[in-house]
């Protein structure tokens, strides 16, 4: 039993040995939300999650603009399992849609 002790003691100090705190400074927001039309229902839905850099990444051009968006946003709540409400669904698609 003592023997048990003593392996536990000494394991339980492995870890800290040389550790000293670590402060992280989060960074500030690089860019903000396009002003538009349904940019509410994105913000209260999205921004949870998404920084708006996220916005800015997405692929662009006509082909990718509305099928893209409403793709992603049925990724969001069918796999990641995000709380859209229905009623915002095709405002978040619009907004996107239309801004990035």
């Amino acid at each position: 039993m003592a023997v048990l002790a003593a392996v536990t003691i000494a394991l339980s100090g492995i870890g800290t040995v040389g550790a000293r705190p670590f402060n992280y400074q989060v960074p500030d927001e690089a860019a903000e939300l396009k002003p538009g039309k349904n940019l509410e229902a994105v913000q209260n839905n999205c921004t949870a999650c998404h920084s708006p850099d996220y916005f800015k990444t997405r692929p662009r051009g006509p082909a990718c603009k509305t099928g893209f968006w409403q793709a992603e946003v049925t990724k969001m709540i069918k796999v990641q399992g995000a709380p859209i409400d229905d009623a915002d669904v095709e405002k978040i698609i619009q907004y996107l849609s239309e801004n990035y």
